[in-house]
């Protein structure tokens, strides 16, 4: 799927409990059944998820937001876009559905959103997923805090297109999958004067104590666990994914071989080969 035809499907709504000022959120809504969150990262959108989305809501309602910030959602200099402050937005959000409680599927960032919502609001998380997710101390990443550096508002857009499809590049091991159509539509909502100021805010927002925070609370985490991690990632190693396994009372962890950071594009049979039965199992009837 392009990525102009993921964004037309994609709803807005104004959420007024999200941010100190009213902020624009895009999302995706489709599917019915039980409910599936999915939670993406930076420097991505819920465009990351564009070739698994629609086979997770042939079974399960699945809710895709753009964090704040990030790709088709409120891109203005005037509001904060730390894990704290996408929690409170995801919170928002699901109040706007009226959704008491969902599975939580989180990759990088939106890995630390889903621990941090599974330790603070355990009522409201059913299952968890985690996919090459910040945790520890591994983040961000050297190319992250430059990026957040006020100064790199001088770069061209040209240059902060390059930057990006590098990263890309570097966190996938199938090349295959390095498609000009998953490039283009990654990137987009960055390679606009606008995008690259968010993009900039973005970064300057990642705070590493919001996931040391949490280590010592890890095993408080009711919700059921699985994780699926790309062994190949260069920035969150799949060593963090074992600690979690090992610190979240009954997680399992499956090592995806051959993949790397962006694992929903690197591989994404296999991720959901493991994270369908996952979410289905104990399930007997549609929610």
């Amino acid at each position: 799927m392009n990525y102009q035809t993921f964004a037309a499907r994609q709803k807005q709504v104004e959420l007024c409990k999200a941010a100190p000022i009213p902020v624009q959120i895009a999302y995706t809504d489709i599917g019915h059944g039980p409910p599936v969150i999915l939670m993406h990262g930076i420097p991505t959108w819920s465009y990351l998820y564009h070739d698994v989305i629609d086979a997770l809501a042939s079974q399960h309602r699945v809710i895709a937001p753009d964090f704040l910030g990030h790709g088709m959602s409120d891109q203005r200099d005037l509001f904060d876009r730390s894990l704290v402050a996408q929690k409170a937005m995801v919170l928002a959000l699901m109040d706007h559905l009226d959704l008491a409680s969902a599975s939580l599927i989180g990759h990088d960032t939106g890995g630390g959103v889903a621990l941090m919502m599974a330790i603070a609001n355990p009522d409201r998380v059913n299952k968890l997923v985690l996919s090459n997710i910040v945790a520890y101390d591994s983040w961000p990443i050297d190319d992250m805090i430059q990026v957040g550096h006020p100064g790199w508002k001088h770069k061209s857009v040209a240059e902060i297109r390059d930057f990006l499809v590098g990263g890309f590049k570097d966190g996938l091991s199938r090349s295959e999958r390095l498609t000009t159509e998953f490039l283009e539509g990654i990137i987009a909502a960055y390679i606009t004067e606008a995008g690259k100021i968010s993009l900039i805010r973005n970064a300057s927002g990642l705070n590493t104590s919001h996931t040391t925070m949490l280590a010592p609370r890890h095993k408080e985490i009711s919700a059921e666990t699985l994780l699926v991690w790309g062994v190949n990632d260069p920035w969150q190693p799949i060593s963090d994914g074992a600690r979690l396994a090992s610190d979240i009372p009954g997680a399992r962890l499956v090592r995806v071989e051959n993949a790397s950071h962006w694992i929903p594009q690197d591989a994404p049979d296999e991720w959901l080969s493991h994270v369908l039965p996952f979410l289905s199992a104990g399930h007997t009837s549609m929610e």
